[in-house]
């Protein structure tokens, strides 16, 4: 009878919060094997879709909300992991009671890392907690899980407390001679009364995985007299501005959908759907998210230190200067105004295709390129979905979306291809390794290194 009792109060519970709006997981029906495959989202993957959707919830941008979502994966993982023991440890060090429960470690270390990097999303986030746990059943394994996922959270958040992340650093831009990066009109006013750079300490934060960023420096882009970029340049004069007439419409639903979300966003998306064909384990899912994750994190190091040491133009600027930079075959247009707004950062090489490059290493390795059905679609660019079968073709399309939207060089996205696959292979061979098993996948992707470029 009090077993009846409590299953009508929990139902009760979850209609109040479906009533009020609030997103409710599914129940897991009792405590499951961290083994068995689900073709419904398991806990790991709810809490990585309620850890995104809380990052933008708080306005948070593209580049730390990648920090955030890395730190709730990897306390999930970690949390996880330390019960099952199928892949090698991030931190180690934590002992799980026989019986732990691992779906309420994951919830209770996935609710406590965004609680409390997210305050103001605390009561939306304990309602998603309450429903999580009402699935669980109660006992000491749902105790000990809960307890474990507490404890691995609070270790992540201390490791990285000081990571370098915060306080926020600008830069002044250089002369405003050719080739040298200028502020744009996104830029803020900084310490120097001028328009500045902006992230320019994101080169220096903590690496979750690669030893240092510098090990990854892309090469510079081509010479302003280079046929390279002179291409590349009529490309973008030709594609990239707001009112071009040459951009297709397909071309510029890929702009417009890229430019709607941020890679967490994106990648992480485009993960969940993954795993939940594949019918994961909790463990093997978990790892799947924080190995992309870190991956991605210190893909964006590594793209702003290449960014920050060549200090290139961004093509609004190089297009209104085009008749001084000393190359005769690069027409300048003053009134030139890219489709998208520019960021406020140097341009080479681009974050977007450095973060889902190195996303879709990851996933190459667990996944394969392939056989997959990817659909991604966003409310803020309604009537647009994208459909891939290949991991690839996210690559091309956001290649085209920066291109097209006239923020970047194509150059620029080429070596952001190369980088975010040198990121996913180094972060991939070192960190979260199987302790048992066959290896994961290689990550050919079907396509040469050098992608036609010159």
């Amino acid at each position: 009878m009090r077993s009846k009792r409590l299953r009508v109060v929990a139902v009760l519970v979850l209609l109040g919060m479906v009533a009020c709006g609030i997103s409710v997981p599914p129940l897991l029906g009792g405590r499951q094997s961290a083994q068995l495959a689900s073709p419904t989202p398991d806990v790991v993957l709810q809490w990585n879709d309620i850890a995104v959707s809380t990052g933008v919830a708080n306005g948070v941008g593209p580049v730390p909300q990648v920090r955030f979502v890395t730190i709730a994966q990897l306390a999930v993982f970690e949390a996880v992991n330390s019960i099952t023991g199928e892949f090698e440890p991030y931190l180690g060090g934590f002992v799980a009671p026989a019986g732990t429960s691992a779906e309420a470690a994951a919830v209770a270390a996935a609710h406590r890392v965004l609680a409390t990097n997210f305050p103001a999303s605390a009561a939306a986030l304990d309602a998603s907690y309450q429903a999580s746990l009402l699935g669980i059943a109660d006992g000491k394994p749902k105790d000990d899980g809960v307890a474990l996922g507490e404890a691995v959270a609070q270790a992540v958040l201390q490791l990285l407390a000081n990571d370098g992340s915060s306080p926020a650093k600008t830069k002044v831009p250089g002369p405003a001679v050719p080739g040298e990066y200028q502020a744009t009109a996104s830029c803020p006013i900084g310490p120097s009364g001028t328009k500045e750079g902006t992230f320019f300490h994101w080169k220096d934060v903590t690496p979750f995985v690669i030893a240092t960023p510098a090990d990854f420096l892309v090469d510079p882009p081509p010479a302003l007299g280079s046929h390279r970029y002179t291409r590349d340049y009529l490309e973008v004069l030709r594609v990239g501005g707001a009112s071009s007439t040459e951009r297709p419409q397909d071309r510029t639903d890929v702009v417009r959908l890229y430019a709607s979300a941020g890679p967490a966003h994106l990648m992480n998306s485009t993960a969940r759907q993954l795993a939940l064909a594949a019918r994961g384990s909790l463990t093997k899912n978990a790892r799947a998210l924080a190995l992309m994750n870190m991956a991605m994190a210190d893909g964006f190091l590594a793209s702003f230190l290449g960014k920050y040491t060549y200090d290139f133009w961004r093509p609004e600027t190089a297009i209104r200067a085009g008749e001084s930079d000393g190359n005769p075959r690069t027409p300048g247009d003053p009134s030139f105004i890219p489709f998208l707004t520019t960021p406020c950062y140097p341009s080479h090489p681009s974050n977007l295709g450095t973060e889902v490059n190195t996303g879709t290493g990851i996933l190459r390795h667990i996944y394969g390129e392939g056989h997959h059905e990817i659909s991604l679609s966003f409310p803020a660019v309604a009537g647009v979905t994208l459909k891939y079968t290949r991991l690839r073709q996210l690559s091309t399309d956001v290649a085209d979306a920066r291109v097209y939207g006239g923020i970047h060089f194509r150059f620029e996205q080429v070596a952001a291809k190369h980088l975010g696959k040198r990121i996913a292979r180094a972060v991939h061979a070192a960190a979260l390794r199987p302790v048992h098993g066959p290896p994961d996948r290689d990550d050919d992707d079907g396509e040469g290194e050098d992608d036609g470029e010159e």
